[in-house]
């Protein structure tokens, strides 16, 4: 008898290592920083908690990476991060670390991770940010087949983020981002343009000969052909206009207050 309990223990330990090896069948998609590197204490950090790295190879006990926020390559200690899947799937990371992570800028309501726990190989728990974080520990049948809430199981890890993206089904919310997915891509440094001085414009001085002649090419003109058209058709009804119809009399201007508007107060507290 124990022989078979023994075959049977075995069977289902080669199933579970099967549909882990299938959860990680691709290549990780980055990196995750776990702790800013190097510690305030030593220097300004090279590499901030949340940031995503693209591992360019292992050297011992440090990862040559590329900052995928900054572009800036350096190497980093191997436990100062983690391995991402999917997007979605933090291996090795504890339930408090999780929390750092979700609690950082750039994460919303519904914002979640998948981890896989540091001490137990193959067992997952969900972790979602609400009102705060919220935990489901992941189970798993003989089969192999995940669940949260008995009676609703599902084939894999990829089936039950999706159904959980859907409706929230006995969760605390539905499931709207991975942990810092605005951060997952390259970002680009946007700068202001730069600010061209131009020398003042006297629109008294301008010929209006000059702008309403369709020949005139000058490359080095203060004004655009298009806006020297607009002006030209301006300057020209506008003339027509004083020659024909001078203003004798000063207009009055009628100014009307509007009536206040009432206070809207909001409630905060919920």
């Amino acid at each position: 008898m124990g022989n078979i309990f023994k075959s049977l223990d075995t069977e289902n330990q080669a199933v579970t290592d099967h549909s882990d090896a299938l959860i990680k069948a691709k290549d990780y998609d980055s990196l995750i920083v776990l702790s800013d590197y190097p510690c305030h204490d030593i220097s300004e950090p090279i590499f901030r908690m949340g940031e995503r790295l693209k591992g360019l190879s292992q050297e011992g006990c440090w990862w040559r990476v590329l900052s995928l926020q900054t572009g800036n390559e350096n190497y980093i200690p191997i436990n100062h991060v983690a391995k991402v899947y999917h997007g979605w799937l933090f291996e090795g990371v504890a339930r408090a670390k999780a929390e750092e992570l979700l609690l950082l800028p750039g994460n919303t309501v519904g914002s979640f991770l998948i981890r896989e726990s540091p001490s137990q190989r193959g067992m997952y728990s969900l972790s979602v940010r609400h009102r705060t974080i919220k935990h489901y520990k992941i189970f798993r049948l003989a089969n192999s087949w995940f669940y949260i809430s008995p009676g609703l199981t599902f084939q894999c890890l990829e089936d039950m983020v999706s159904h959980y993206s859907d409706c929230s089904d006995g969760i605390c919310c539905v499931l709207s981002a991975p942990c810092l997915a605005l951060s997952s891509a390259p970002s680009s440094i946007s700068q202001a343009p730069p600010v061209v001085m131009r020398h003042k414009f006297d629109w008294k001085k301008v010929d209006q000969s000059q702008l309403l002649d369709p020949a005139d090419q000058n490359r080095h003109n203060m004004v655009s052909y298009g806006v020297r058209n607009s002006i030209a058709a301006y300057l020209s009804v506008a003339g027509t206009a004083v020659q024909e119809s001078p203003r004798s009399k000063k207009c009055k201007s009628v100014y009307v207050m509007a009536s206040q508007s009432n206070n809207m107060t909001t409630d905060d507290n919920e």
